[in-house]
């Protein structure tokens, strides 16, 4: 399925409010309602839009600690690269890795209660086994800007 502009616009919107009524959206995309929601049915069975969630205020439900990781594995096979995954998948705290070029193999996001199960989690990693050479943390003192949403019709202008 080829996408236009209007379709780009709609998951341009939706990304920044999924609970934007029909009637809405269609005004924003410059629709009428029913061709906006056949559209919006379409991109959601053609896989564009994979689900809706809530952004919760993490401030509001108490303190955390958010912290970078930069992790470099002993060995750089497939299964090595496996192994780790596999592990660091099933962290809860862990909620961004990504394989990166550069210096190090991975960085992983972590948010957590505070430094005390950071510093658990990572020496847990470490007494694994699961491949890890080092680590270097960054917590975060402060997250000036931080976007929810993508620039789709900036990278898409169709």
């Amino acid at each position: 399925m080829k996408l236009d502009r209007t379709d780009i616009k709609i998951l341009y919107e939706l990304q920044k409010n999924g609970r934007i009524t029909n009637v809405e959206l269609a005004d924003l995309v410059h629709l009428s309602p029913s061709p906006c929601l056949m559209r919006v049915k379409r991109l959601q069975a053609e896989g564009y839009i994979e689900g809706y969630s809530a952004q919760i205020n993490l401030a509001k439900l108490g303190q955390t600690l958010t912290v970078f990781t930069e992790i470099t594995l002993k060995n750089h096979r497939q299964v090595d690269f496996a192994r780790f995954l596999a592990v660091v998948a099933k962290i809860d705290q862990v909620i961004e890795c990504h394989l990166v070029s550069g210096g190090y193999d991975y960085l992983l996001k972590f948010i957590t209660a505070g430094i005390g199960e950071y510093q658990t989690i990572m020496e847990r990693l470490t007494d694994m086994d699961i491949g890890i050479d080092k680590y270097f943390s960054f917590v975060v003192l402060k997250s000036p800007i931080v976007k929810s949403h993508l620039p789709l019709t900036s990278l898409f202008p169709v």
